[in-house]
Formats: structure tokens, sequence, C-alpha cells
């Protein structure tokens, strides 16, 4: 089957299309023929070598691909060839199919396209953990979204919303503003402003009545973690997902302690293969919010998988808006 192969951990442009042996399910697997897989920045992360969990090599990259069942393997119950589903694969995405264990996959709502399915797989289940499970989000409360125009960040604009809370979204770009707002932010929070560290805590303040946020989500790291940091509110939570800025920062653990503020981490993977009844959870929270129009996808670019250097490297260099969906089938 055609496949982007990573025969060598590198650059972006270092790998190319070429080959992999068709997969056959086992017991309890099925084959999908992947329809839309989203291209992620963790995708980056693999490919160059650079991701805590790297898989024997050569491999398709590619998380969470959709598409139709096409072979069932032995002991399967509740799937059938020609099912439309979501999988929960963590790689092997990039190809024409992916093997994949029955229990990780998740059948589509009949109005969801496998475009959206895949452009809000990664993002939103992510989103939701962070909230839900670990920062235990109650209605009524505020959030601050860091990289809120990022597909991280909109899908936790969308979802914090969905869950009842305040949103205050945090731009470093003016100019990407309106995809914030239009996610459902109820305002926006500039991080491009002198002094981050004492500015973005000021603006949260004038904005919240002289309060802190109760929650903080955060994919970037760096200068916005740290004053993000100090515009939590009391008992306020910080959930770490990510570095995009580049910097990993530190914390002393007395300011923990002073404000009794706590900062978590979530490494999505873990709840992938611990907490299968959990993700059910999530999954299935997701799917009907989608169809009673509470959630409604990011802004999306389809490219051919051919093209799956370009999406990333486009991805590397912030040249979109919204998400990447690579499908096999141009």
């Amino acid at each position: 089957m055609r496949a982007a192969v990573v025969k060598e951990f590198g650059p972006i442009a270092s790998h190319q299309m070429g080959d992999l042996p068709d997969p056959t399910p086992g017991p309890g697997e099925v084959v999908v023929t992947v329809e839309a897989v989203a291209a992620n920045f963790v995708d980056i992360l693999v490919v160059t070598g650079k991701y805590q969990f790297l898989p024997e090599r050569p491999f398709a990259p590619g998380k969470l691909p959709a598409g139709t069942v096409s072979a069932v393997g032995p002991d399967v119950t509740g799937l059938q060839v020609g099912d439309r589903v979501l999988t929960l694969a963590e790689q092997g995405g990039y190809a024409e199919k992916v093997k994949v264990a029955a229990s990780q996959c998740f059948k589509l709502p009949a109005a969801m396209s496998f475009v959206d399915a895949a452009g809000m797989a990664l993002v939103y289940d992510t989103s939701w953990f962070a909230l839900r499970e670990r920062a235990r989000l109650r209605a009524g409360e505020t959030v601050l979204v860091l990289g809120s125009t990022g597909g991280i960040g909109l899908a936790a604009v969308q979802l914090a919303k969905a869950m009842g809370a305040k949103v205050f979204a945090a731009v470093s770009n003016l100019d990407k503003a309106q995809l914030a707002l239009d996610a459902g932010a109820d305002t926006i929070v500039d991080l491009g402003r002198d002094n981050l560290r004492d500015s973005l805590r000021e603006q949260i303040y004038a904005l919240n009545d002289g309060k802190g946020v109760d929650v903080v989500i955060d994919p970037v790291g760096g200068d916005p973690f740290d004053a993000a940091l100090r515009a939590l509110a009391w008992r306020g939570r910080l959930v770490v997902i990510g570095f995009a800025a580049g910097r990993i920062p530190t914390i002393k653990a007395n300011y923990l302690l002073l404000k009794n503020i706590e900062v978590s981490g979530l490494q999505i993977s873990d709840y992938r293969k611990r907490t299968p009844d959990l993700m059910a959870e999530c999954m299935h929270e997701i799917f009907d919010w989608y169809e009673t129009g509470k959630l409604v996808p990011s802004p999306t670019l389809v490219y051919p998988l051919e093209d799956f250097a370009k999406a990333l490297q486009d991805i590397e260099d912030r040249r979109i808006r919204g998400r990447i969906v690579l499908v096999p089938k141009s």
C-alpha cells in the first residue's frame, strides 16, 4: 500500500512517499481504509525523532485516522465491514490502510464527514481531557486558553463554552483573533503586549472583575506559561499540554503553595491505553455535541496524502489557520 514512510528519523523534507505491506487483522483487530487523517504538530516531533514514544522503523506516521472498516479479524464484535469509524491509532494514519484494535474504533455519527472526524481528532479529545479530567472544570468558571488559534486552542475554546465556562482566548497575533471569537471565546487577551509577565495578569483582572482565572489550558509553554501562572485565581488549575513556544518552563514550588494553585500535565496517549471507558465517554460526548451543533470543526485545509511533508512544514512555519487534513484519495 502507498504510505508516507519514515525509514530513519530526520528533518521533515527527508521523508517521502513509499510502500508498506498491506496490514492483516489479527484477533480483536480490524483494518480500516483511511479516508482522512489530520496533520498535527506532534507528527513533526515523531518523524524528527523528538517524541517521547518512537515507533520501530520503517513506519507511517499519523495519529487517529478516520475511514471505513475493510477487514475484520477473529473475535471482533460490534464492528463489520463498511462501518465508518474514527480510530485511536497511535501511528500509521499517513497510509491507505491502518490496522487497529476494534476496541480503539468509534462509529461516526451519520452526519459527520471523514474530514470533520479527522480534523477534530486528537485536538478535541486532548482538550476534553484537559478540561474535564485534569482541570475538573465546572460550569460558571473562567478559562484562559493559550495558543487559542491553534488546533488544540480552538477545540479548547469550543469545549469550555459547551461545558458552561467563560472563555478568555489569548492570541499573540491580533489578526487571528477572529478565529477564537468565531469558536465562541467571550473575549480576547493580547499576548503581544510589552512586559507579558505583568500585562497578561493586568488584562485578566480588568476583564474578570479584579480576579484571576480558574483554569488555564496551555499548549504553548515558554513566556506565556510564566505569565499565565500569575494570572490564576486562588485554587486555580493550569494544565500543561505542550511546548509550542519552544522553551520548557520551570516552576518554583513555593508559588503553588502560596496561592493554593496546581499545575498538572496531560499526555493523551496514556489515557487511550489506560482508561478506555473514559475515552469512550469523551468520544460520545464530543459526537453528541457535534450532532447538536455545540461543536463546529475548525477551518480545514485538505491536502492530498502525497503532500504530507508540505503539510507538516506549513504547520511548523505557522503558515496555516485552523487544521490540515490529508486524504489518500485525491
